[in-house]
């Protein structure tokens, strides 16, 4: 089963080598990065010729321009599936451009460069079934079990919904910490900024761009980080003119499980 990868950066190259360790056979194409001579194609029409799977692992912001190019070389014997961290633009942009033709499912892997080379399991995918495609949306949850990894069926604005209030999130804080100077790798920093630093190592870890990209693609991200931004004024307001004496400042316990 031969994989076109399109797109060579850090999750590209890391994905191709999950694939690889599973004995998929994989070809990639990037005019921007380098790509072993064993795995690289000299072009689009060259990468996708004889590919059961077309991955497209290129930025978001890249995709429509790589569905236009692309399409001319496709048939409806190959499955596209996109690997990017937001699902309402990438998904609808594939149902744009190909349409009942090509199936096509959208999946955004709940893990990156970082969590690979630590061997961090379980992995986990999810899937966002296109209406047109149920069928290759069932081959693409397949394709994730065989490597190994837990899949989640959502659709785009369930899956961008959540990602605003956890993915969005993290990266937010993590560029304020970055942006602040504070270092990942502070010798006094007590346990309880362990989990800290291990999010700044998983951002920084990512590609560049993703943090624009999980920002602005998520229709959602912009309120998830307002609310974060009201919740923490009203904190630091607190701090400053009201004391403790009755514990209203303490971060509430979670509530017990019932015997």
């Amino acid at each position: 089963m031969l994989f076109a990868i399109l797109g060579y950066g850090r999750f590209g190259r890391a994905f191709a080598d999950l694939l690889v360790q599973a004995g998929r056979s994989v070809r990639a194409y990037d005019p921007r990065a380098i790509v072993p001579p064993e795995r690289a194609a000299a072009s689009l029409a060259e990468v996708v010729q004889g590919a059961q799977w077309i991955v497209l692992a290129m930025p978001v912001p890249d995709l429509c321009a790589a569905l236009q190019a692309l399409r001319p070389h496709l048939h409806a014997g190959q499955t596209v599936i996109d690997v990017g961290s937001v699902k309402l633009h990438p998904c609808a942009l594939m149902d744009e451009h190909l349409g009942a033709a090509i199936p096509h499912a959208g999946t955004h892997p709940l893990f990156g460069p970082l969590s690979l080379t630590r061997g961090e399991r379980p992995l986990r995918v999810v899937v966002c079934a296109s209406a047109r495609h149920p069928h290759a949306a069932g081959r693409t949850r397949q394709l994730f079990a065989e490597l190994g990894c837990e899949v989640i069926e959502q659709d785009p604005v369930a899956h961008d919904r959540a990602m605003a209030s956890t993915h969005a999130l993290a990266f937010f804080i993590a560029k304020g910490l970055v942006d602040m100077g504070v270092d990942d790798a502070m010798t006094m920093a007590p346990p309880s900024f362990q989990c800290l630093q291990h999010m700044l190592a998983a951002v920084r870890g990512d590609a560049g761009h993703l943090f624009a990209a999980i920002q602005q693609e998520n229709p959602f991200a912009a309120e998830a980080r307002a609310r974060l931004v009201d919740s923490l004024g009203l904190i630091h307001r607190k701090l400053l003119t009201e004391a403790d004496a009755d514990g209203s400042l303490a971060i509430p316990n979670l509530p017990e499980a019932p015997p």
